[in-house]
């Protein structure tokens, strides 16, 4: 359930688990613990896509910082 939603989506694990109502926590372990054992092709597309968004995080981050600041700036 969880890894099919990332893979569709491209998404994160926090947007995944704002998506299904359950912590970060237990959508990671399930993505990495539960699902390598249960389907580990599936596994592995889900590992490029969660390497993937761990490596653009700080740009992400960054856009938020200016956004925030830029509101605030325009009140």
């Amino acid at each position: 359930m969880f890894a099919k939603y990332i893979v569709f989506n491209n998404a994160t694990i926090r947007e995944t688990a704002r998506y299904y109502g359950y912590s970060k926590s237990t959508v990671h372990n399930d993505i990495s613990k539960k699902l390598r054992k249960i389907n580990s092709v599936l596994y592995e597309e889900v590992r490029v896509i969660l390497q993937n968004n761990f490596f653009e995080k700080h740009i992400r981050g960054g856009l938020a910082t200016k956004n925030k600041y830029e509101k605030n700036k325009s009140l």
